[in-house]
């Protein structure tokens, strides 16, 4: 998404629609799909089919988040995380990561310009067969407040500006995600971009007590803001090359810090930060080593389900896991079922090894 210079004559109302059409693609995989929805139930099928772009899904490929280089590396684990939960992660170590990094759209081809929310899958996994995989993005919270909320954001951003004011009337909660979208800074290297899991986990402890927690990984590089136009300029698929040659000349690294949440606050509603001043662990390290272009690299058949959690960690209250859960499940099996639509040979102008 290309934003207004400050000489535009968009409308905010206008801008608001653009931003909702961001939303309903780049948000997509956090949809809810378990059957609330009466009296016509939605299901993965119908919804994954709904986020598709006006010329149909891009065969072979994720149905959001189509965009995407994996990389490897390691979670280094300072032992903080062990008050937290008993999961073997959180114990001092070094664990194997796989991961990727992906542009929240359904558009493999898509020029990085013009996608505005970047995400981050990872899986880590430990020697005891535990595996835990996590989808974040670089938003601080999430559009809507529930997944029935968040259809009808689906149904309304294409209406219009006349529509999405409606919307909001009726869910003020969209402004803080649009708020970010039309004023946080770009940057252009997924190395300077935080990740926030949005989401609520329960983490519970060697003596069987439980906490709510979300967590982020908050970047060592320095963050240097750019226009959107001027990140145009570097090419369309300038964040994969970057990241590429950024990982090669040395790693990457992102410091993990888990947020515990207090009595009392919204564990349910990704929409709403919890309040500063809230207790933080750093937990870790993620080192990123390697990078490889999606066709041939190690991420491509990965299914980032957030669900997928080892001994220690639980989903809680918060419905939206679940959901994507589902959805990322249906978009798997369309895309493994797609594979001769998406031959294993690096396009030219990606990342390389």
């Amino acid at each position: 998404m290309s934003r207004s210079s400050p000489g535009s004559s968009r409308s905010p109302l206008a801008s608001l629609a653009v931003i909702a059409l961001v939303v309903a693609g780049s948000a997509a995989a956090f949809a809810y799909t378990a059957g609330w929805l009466s009296p016509e139930r939605l299901t993965p099928t119908r919804l994954v089919a709904a986020l598709a772009p006006a010329g149909g899904p891009a065969l072979g490929h994720r149905r959001n988040h189509a965009k995407g280089v994996c990389f490897t590396g390691e979670f280094q684990s300072n032992g903080n995380g062990a008050a937290l939960s008993r999961a073997q992660v959180f114990t001092a170590g070094t664990w194997p990561v796989l991961g990727r990094f992906n542009l929240a759209t359904p558009n493999p081809n898509a020029a990085d310009a013009t996608v505005r929310v970047r995400g981050l899958g990872l899986q880590i996994t430990t020697p005891n067969g535990d595996v835990w995989r996590s989808a974040m993005i670089d938003a601080p919270v999430f559009a809507v407040s529930t997944p029935e909320v968040f259809y009808e954001l689906l149904q309304t951003a294409p209406k219009g500006a006349e529509a999405m004011k409606s919307f909001i009337g009726r869910h003020p909660e969209f402004l803080a995600f649009a708020g970010w979208a039309g004023s946080a800074p770009w940057t252009s290297s997924y190395a300077e971009d935080p990740f926030n899991s949005l989401n609520s986990f329960l983490f519970t402890d060697a003596g069987g007590t439980s906490r709510a927690v979300r967590w982020s990984l908050r970047p060592a590089a320095t963050p240097v803001p750019i226009a959107p136009d001027e990140l145009a300029k570097k090419g369309p698929n300038y964040l994969e090359q970057e990241i590429a040659s950024r990982v090669a000349a040395a790693p990457q690294r992102w410091t993990m810090v888990v947020t515990v949440a207090e009595p009392g606050d919204n564990t349910a509603d990704p929409s709403k930060a919890w309040p500063a001043g809230r207790r933080t662990v750093e937990v870790g390290t993620l080192v990123v080593k390697r990078v490889e272009a999606e066709p041939d690299g190690p991420c491509r058949d990965i299914n980032f389900d957030p669900t997928v959690l080892p001994r220690g960690m639980s989903v809680s209250d918060d419905p939206f896991p679940a959901a994507r859960s589902s959805a990322y499940a249906r978009s798997y099996d369309l895309r493994t079922s797609e594979a001769k639509d998406y031959p294993r040979t690096a396009v030219t102008g990606s990342a390389k090894p």
